[in-house]
């Protein structure tokens, strides 16, 4: 199928290749791409979906590349639904889900990359990571104790750790690029008002009650200071080899489709086919066809 023109004009408009340039106030959060409504948009999701399902079985069976999916986003920004809505749909075979919480104790006593390393995609699969090593530049950024739970010699906890930390998650996200890991990086950009509601869902609708936690009133207080951390963290990581996707989350569905059109994008950019088949190979499967046939 052919992603249509003004979803791919949107795609490119919420790609940050160039971190210099980049401020997160002039994204807004309720974008939409000319000419495309939420029916349509719904109805080409899972065309999309789909051809990212085929694509994965090329991707798994010459096992070269590997892709990891990073999902970032402000309480309510709709991780979870657009990691449901995307990744659904392709084998489950084929695709590594994994969501990160605060570190467990034996997590804080090793340098703050080793749980997300060990559970990196190897090559033929998708990886898909709801949170990831940013938050060791944004929870830890905006609350103190968090850092100091993890009990790091007083000379490394300046103000500067948070420019060292940035300059070692874009080199080990390059060095990931050169292994064949490819990474999409997506932060759903939400509105403090779009959040409101959401949260005012959450209470109103049982069924809901237990996704709002009391964590998520205080993080909202920190608005401002999140706006900060994450435009500093896309700033410094942003790169033409490792961009991020910035998409505007007020709109679930518009969120979900640009997510579906990057991966989609992104794996048909890999050229992915199937191995070849030598002669000797060839003529060894219509061996195995003969017997068989006539056993």
């Amino acid at each position: 199928m052919s992603i249509p023109n003004e979803l791919q004009d949107f795609l490119r408009r919420c790609c940050v290749g160039d971190g210099d340039t980049f401020r997160l106030d002039t994204h807004e959060t309720d974008a939409r791409p000319d000419g495309l409504n939420k029916r349509e948009g719904e109805a080409l999701l899972p065309e999309l979906v789909a051809e990212a399902a085929e694509l994965q079985k090329r991707l798994n069976a010459k096992a070269q590349w590997g892709v990891l999916c990073i999902f970032q986003a402000m309480d309510a920004g709709g991780k979870d639904g657009t990691i449901s809505h995307v990744f659904s749909g392709l084998n489950p075979q084929g695709t590594q889900v994994t969501s990160f919480a605060a570190p467990s104790a034996t997590e804080r006593r090793h340098d703050f990359l080793w749980r997300h390393v060990v559970n990196l995609p190897p090559r033929g699969m998708i990886g898909v990571h709801n949170r990831s090593w940013y938050e060791e530049v944004l929870v830890a950024r905006v609350h103190p104790e968090v850092l100091a739970a993890q009990n790091l010699p007083p000379e490394l906890t300046g103000e500067a750790i948070w420019k060292h930390r940035l300059h070692d998650i874009a080199g080990f996200e390059r060095y990931l690029t050169h292994q064949g890991i490819v990474v999409l990086k997506f932060f759903l950009h939400l509105s403090a008002a779009e959040q409101r509601q959401r949260f005012l869902a959450r209470i109103d609708e049982p069924d809901k009650n237990w996704k709002l936690q009391p964590s998520d009133i205080v993080d909202r207080k920190r608005w401002d200071d999140y706006q900060q951390a994450y435009d500093s963290a896309i700033r410094a990581t942003a790169s033409e080899e490792v961009p991020w996707f910035v998409i505007p989350a007020d709109r679930k569905w518009l969120a979900r489709l640009v997510v579906a059109a990057a991966l989609v994008e992104k794996l048909r950019g890999l050229n992915l086919d199937y191995p070849e088949v030598s002669e000797e190979q060839r003529a060894n499967l219509q061996r195995m066809r003969h017997e068989l046939a006539s056993s």
